[in-house]
């Protein structure tokens, strides 16, 4: 799957409200069953009160590998520092979320702060659009952290020095994202 084009300009989104509460309760279901990565779902909580967004999908990023053969695998890369000669190569299923963010100024201002934050770090952070949920549902974007690149892939094969820079950008990156979801709790 592409999951990366430069960011589309916004256009019209007439049943933005109806898609927003069909993502809620699709949202309230995967928080049921349990399908959400663990580590981000504070964050995708966080989308639910803002009214100028709502989430579309996301990942926590997974690292594939021979001794970590699960592709949901929440295991750190860097748990088999002494190791990774054993688990080159490594598959890179990036971290990321997509939003949906509505047509106003308040959602302008979220796409300009969420384009800032990659703007700090383009080698490894892209903001942009997704041709696959962009043909789905207009105003849809996705902020993503992976090797420049491999930017227009949803995973590729990552060396041990790039996933253990990846690792050590993903909490950082998602507390950026977090930080950008509180700011906007107020506006």
């Amino acid at each position: 799957m592409e999951t990366f084009t430069p960011p589309r300009p916004f256009v019209p989104h007439v049943g933005y409200q109806q898609d927003r509460d069909r993502s809620l309760r699709g949202l309230e279901q995967e928080i049921r069953n349990g399908t959400i990565d663990p580590p981000i779902l504070p964050l995708v909580k966080e989308c639910i009160p803002i009214t100028h967004c709502f989430t579309v999908q996301c990942c926590y990023g997974h690292f594939v590998h021979q001794l970590e053969p699960d592709p949901e695998n929440l295991i750190p890369v860097t748990h088999y520092r002494d190791r990774k000669e054993e688990i080159e190569p490594i598959r890179y299923r990036i971290a990321y979320l997509a939003l949906c963010i509505e047509d106003i100024p308040a959602g302008h201002t979220m796409y300009a702060d969420l384009q800032e934050m990659a703007d700090r770090n383009p080698v490894f952070i892209q903001f942009g659009s997704a041709d696959w949920f962009s043909e789905r549902m207009p105003n849809t974007y996705c902020i993503q952290l992976e090797p420049e690149r491999m930017k227009t892939e949803d995973s590729g094969l990552v060396t041990w020095e790039e996933a253990s820079r990846i690792e050590e950008l993903k909490m950082p990156f998602f507390t950026n994202v977090t930080e950008i979801l509180l700011r906007h709790r107020v506006l």
